[in-house]
């Protein structure tokens, strides 16, 4: 009778065990849903860069024209909040989560959260290292940091001395920008000087100045993003030198910059498009869609002279 007890007391312990790892009703996977009833959680790297700015927008605009909900975080640029912020979007009851990571892989605990409970992720411009993601929202970065160095070369000739101005450290665009740039860069150019300014305008100008001291004789800079384009180009124009400078994002103040001679170039994206893009799939998922692990937007190469010419 005593060993009986011990059993039931036991295969009790085990049955209450596997109920405590049970996800909340409103966590759980709702199934097949209308636009109308879908919430979806956008958490953003940062709301102090245009480009992600215009992102947000195109995920707010579409997913109004779907009659939507859309909560927005901003992270700042700090992985750890941006962890926290999307443990509280998964605590507010989203229904599908838009993540735009600060830190590719600091980003993969908050997505294998949202995986135990079975809320989908799509990621948009930046990849999540760990965790389940439905698709990957992105212009080719790779393709984009070849198409800077191409156009590099084609100024500028071969062997020419050229400086990098690096992204946010463990963001898979700085990653993938960079990786491209150096396909071509490493076989036609002069890389002399490469620092990160972590994609910030005055990170950007400070970093430039330093630079300018190092290197008097550069050429060109490319950098990763326009903000630290921008900021790059005040640092040169004030030290008089005469530098091609090449962003990458193609924001409002980039476009105008080059229109007035100042930038020399962009490797523009679509924001807009791609928080679009990414409501959709977002959507399409929570229906019970195939989607493609990634959802390419294309890329347009933007100088004095070009007319917007698009990349496939």
């Amino acid at each position: 009778m005593k060993k009986l007890v011990v059993l039931l007391m036991s295969l009790s312990l085990v049955f209450l065990g596997a109920c405590s790892l049970q996800p909340p009703e409103w966590a759980k996977p709702k199934g097949d849903k209308n636009p109308d009833d879908i919430k979806i959680g956008l958490s953003v790297s940062t709301l102090n860069n245009p480009f992600f700015v215009s992102m947000k927008e195109g995920v707010e605009n579409e997913a109004a024209a779907q009659g939507m909900e859309v909560v927005v975080v901003d992270a700042q640029n700090d992985a750890a909040k941006q962890i926290n912020d999307v443990e509280d979007l998964i605590q507010q009851g989203v229904d599908v989560l838009l993540i735009n990571p600060t830190d590719s892989s600091a980003i993969s605990t908050a997505v294998q959260s949202a995986n135990s409970l079975g809320i989908p992720v799509v990621t948009l411009d930046r990849s999540a290292e760990k965790g389940e993601v439905a698709t990957l929202v992105s212009s080719d970065n790779e393709k984009g940091g070849e198409m800077a160095g191409e156009y590099l070369v084609e100024q500028l000739g071969e062997g020419a001395k050229v400086a990098e101005l690096e992204g946010v450290p463990g963001a898979s665009a700085t990653r993938e920008r960079g990786a491209g740039f150096h396909n071509i860069a490493d076989e036609k150019l002069d890389v002399v000087a490469k620092q990160t300014a972590n994609f910030d305008r005055t990170e950007g100008l400070n970093t430039m100045e330093n630079i300018i001291q190092g290197n008097p004789d550069i050429e060109a800079v490319f950098a990763h993003n326009d903000e630290m384009a921008l900021g790059a180009y005040q640092a040169i124009q004030s030290s008089g030198r005469d530098v091609l400078v090449v962003g990458f994002d193609g924001n409002d103040d980039a476009i105008i910059s080059i229109q007035n001679g100042n930038l020399s170039a962009t490797v523009a994206q679509q924001p807009e498009e791609i928080g679009k893009l990414a409501v959709q799939a977002g959507a399409d998922v929570l229906q019970g869609e195939e989607v493609e692990d990634t959802i390419p937007v294309p890329l347009k190469l933007v100088t004095q002279e070009s007319d917007l010419e698009t990349e496939e």
